[in-house]
């Protein structure tokens, strides 16, 4: 990348290469910058339009290293880090190479579970959740929770959960044990409505590392592992996704000061960062959901900020589409094969 290029161009080439980094270098190749997925988002996160250059979202100051340093110096610079890329520089500052942490690290497979939330009554899609869970509803060609599955195992994820209440036999018949998928699927069986945290109070066991739940409603091709090292990034307890929401005012919009009336806006559109349904979570953040009770997300997420611990925002910028009416269901059928195959 050069410092003339655009932020969406980086984000493309980001999205495309096996690496997910880019570097910015100069005509002489001297190293600018270094960007990743997490720059971007945060770049999001603070209005700068994509179309801008991306030296307005590099980090300008990046970790970089000497050709001569230790495979010892450079797994502890890794972990420490917490880096997945570490650009290789000459005594001129200039990019020779660039440092990969999975020359270090064993990165076949996520041990992160997944959780997915399946136990809804979908009760605004009523009639055709009459006989058959949300979840299992056909989109495209198949159920929208095997789509879901299948996209977290393009990642390499392989342990989930299925929290299930309503007409649950017909989601557990279907997917069984994972075995078809080649993967680890267990139940988290309500026996009343828990809400979406309050289901995770149902673990036998706690997990040894952050977990992802996500609503089983929900299409979209968020990358969850670059969701993942957002999360550590930031040193996080709990990460929410969000996603950019429009909304136009249907009339003329008056700015006034007391009873004198300055300006009127005719039908402003308004830009808001709503909840997306997808959340990271670390095991100590269970410790604060109570047991056997109607829990919420965004309480837990309340919760958590009041205890003063570090909570985050992950804003989407792939498609996604919650499937909570009947227009969203036809929405997402037509959608489907144009996104998904």
């Amino acid at each position: 990348m050069t410092p003339s290029t655009s932020i969406i161009e980086t984000m493309k080439s980001i999205d495309e290469n096996s690496s997910q980094f880019a570097i910015v270098i100069d005509e002489n190749f001297k190293l600018l910058g270094t960007v990743t997925d997490g720059d971007v988002r945060r770049g999001i996160l603070k209005g700068i339009p994509l179309e801008e250059p991306v030296t307005l979202i590099m980090n300008k100051t990046p970790i970089v290293i000497q050709k001569d340093r230790s495979r010892k110096e450079l797994r502890r610079l890794f972990v420490e880090k917490k880096l997945r890329h570490i650009p290789v520089v000459n005594q001129n500052g200039q990019v020779i190479d660039i440092c990969s942490s999975e020359q270090f690290f064993d990165s076949n497979g996520l041990e992160n579970w997944v959780v997915l939330m399946a136990g809804g009554l979908g009760t605004r899609l009523r009639p055709l959740t009459e006989t058959i869970p949300k979840p299992m509803l056909t989109v495209g060609s198949k159920p929208i929770l095997q789509t879901i599955l299948e996209s977290f195992i393009e990642f390499g994820f392989h342990q989930f959960y299925y929290s299930v209440n309503y007409k649950k036999e017909l989601i557990k018949d279907f997917f069984g044990n994972g075995l078809e998928w080649g993967v680890s699927i267990e139940y988290l069986e309500e026996n009343q409505k828990l809400g979406t945290a309050g289901a995770l109070s149902l673990f036998q066991e706690k997990p040894t590392k952050p977990i992802i739940v996500m609503n089983g409603d929900i299409l979209t091709k968020v990358n969850f592992q670059q969701l993942l090292e957002f999360h550590e990034e930031t040193n996080s307890v709990a990460t929410m996704c969000v996603r950019e929401f429009h909304y136009q005012v249907p009339y003329g919009v008056v700015k006034m000061e007391g009873t004198t009336l300055y300006s009127i806006e005719e039908k402003p559109t308004e830009s808001y960062f709503v909840n997306a349904g997808i959340y990271v979570l670390n095991p100590e953040a269970l410790d604060f959901i109570p047991d056997g009770q109607y829990f919420d997300m965004p309480s837990l997420f309340e919760k958590l900020m009041k205890q003063k611990l570090i909570t985050s925002v992950f804003p989407i910028r792939e498609y996604w589409l919650d499937i909570g009416k009947r227009n969203d269901f036809e929405k997402a059928n037509i959608e489907y094969s144009g996104v998904f195959e």
